[in-house]
């Protein structure tokens, strides 16, 4: 569900891709029919906010296979009924939320639902990690608790004085225009990077430290698989390793727990007593179907090489198709009913921000959806991606009719 799988996943994609030559059957629900590059037994294309509903038919599909009473009142569509008997025929199963889905507004509901679908048909149900460290985060507790707040919560909600690891704002958070807000709401802003030009508006202070190549460390991959790695060369002038920094700021402060002398030792620690089954992806069902929205929505996929601030900043990557300038894509339908043509100049308007996109046509793309990427200065200005949209052409492409 959600996944721009060869894109977001390209190790996990092969793997499918394997299975699917072994006979597995793949089946996708998305915004559009994105190449996979193996054969799927059936697509389920429809706008963001309907993915709640045609899941529920899937689940409505499989209450009527079983005999059991179906979770949502929603009616089992075909599309739904095929994915239900693959589910049920099967002997091996899966059911994954990609990128898209776990960022989706109403994630929760559709991890309810794909949950009550995995118990029915004795399937597991899995989250796609959006970065490499997902799951080590997660062991680390690096979530909020009790009074805390989560990143959406912190903009919303500005603190006195924020903390940025590693993060570019205006390309790194779902929503800029709100950040860049917030900050400027904050006493300080303390951001910690390993470039001194990197675009952080509104930060008061830089701090130098190490990427990750020049530090050691530890990953928890998305099977739950602790992988360790040293640093290759030594920081560059006076940066240092962030957990370096951060203990060097927790002593100044005089806090508890700040005292560790490797970066081994706050592995051991966050490791300890660790393991799959730590994780749980049991969420509760949702009472009732969200309506559909109304008007245009957005997907927003980030390029693969523009995930981060050290990618971004490799020439050759972004001498590659996949850095190619952002392209506002729009499907068959608003291609007839706005009259356009490729290369037409629109203003996209979200969320109290604006960009000028030139506009390409992707039949593939379910109705009243436009897929413009997100993580890239063109599209940086433009507000949450499940935002209101607005579209307005600016100018025609040379040769074709105004």
């Amino acid at each position: 569900m959600g996944s721009f799988l060869r894109k977001d996943h390209p190790l996990l994609a092969q793997r499918i891709r394997q299975a699917a030559r072994q006979g597995g059957k793949i089946m996708s629900l998305h915004a559009m029919r994105d190449d996979w590059l193996m054969p799927l037994a059936q697509h389920m294309v429809a706008p963001p906010s309907e993915w709640v509903s045609s899941l529920a038919a899937v689940a409505a599909a499989v209450a009527q296979s079983k005999g059991v009473t179906a979770p949502l009142a929603v009616q089992a569509t075909e599309a739904a009924k095929s994915v239900a008997a693959a589910l049920l025929a099967g002997q091996q199963k899966a059911i994954l939320l990609g990128l898209a889905a776990t960022q989706h507004p109403q994630s929760e509901e559709l991890l309810g639902i794909a949950g009550w679908i995995a118990d029915q048909v004795g399937a597991t149900v899995g989250c796609m990690g959006e970065a490499a460290n997902s799951v080590g985060a997660q062991w680390a507790h690096a979530l909020p608790s009790d009074a805390g707040m989560n990143a959406a919560q912190m903009v919303a909600n500005p603190p006195k004085a924020m903390l940025l690891l590693n993060v570019e704002t205006p390309l790194d958070v779902a929503d800029a225009v709100a950040a860049r807000t917030s900050f400027e709401a904050c006493d300080l802003v303390v951001a910690f990077t390993p470039f001194k030009d990197a675009d952080i508006p509104g930060a008061d202070v830089l701090l130098p430290i190490a990427p990750f190549t020049e530090t050691s460390g530890t990953f928890v991959n998305a099977e739950g698989r602790v992988q360790a790695f040293q640093g290759v060369v030594k920081p560059l002038g006076q940066a240092r390793p962030a957990w370096k920094v951060l203990r060097v700021l927790g002593n100044l402060l005089e806090l508890s727990g700040f005292d560790y002398e490797s970066s081994e030792a706050v592995a051991a620690e966050v490791l300890q007593g660790c393991g799959p089954d730590r994780l749980s992806n049991a969420v509760a069902m949702p009472a009732a179907i969200t309506p559909a929205r109304s008007g245009v929505e957005r997907i927003a996929p980030v390029p693969i090489y523009a995930t981060d601030s050290l990618v971004r900043r490799a020439p050759a990557l972004q001498s590659t198709t996949d850095a190619k300038p952002a392209l506002l894509q729009v499907g068959l339908d608003l291609w007839e009913s706005l009259g356009l043509h490729s290369g037409d100049l629109l203003q996209v308007t979200q969320g109290g921000g604006s960009a000028e996109l030139p506009v390409t046509l992707d039949a593939s793309l379910a109705p009243r959806t436009v897929r413009i990427p997100a993580g890239l200065p063109e599209t940086s200005a433009l507000g949450r991606s499940d935002q209101a949209l607005e579209l307005s052409r600016v100018a025609a492409a040379q040769g074709a009719a105004a």
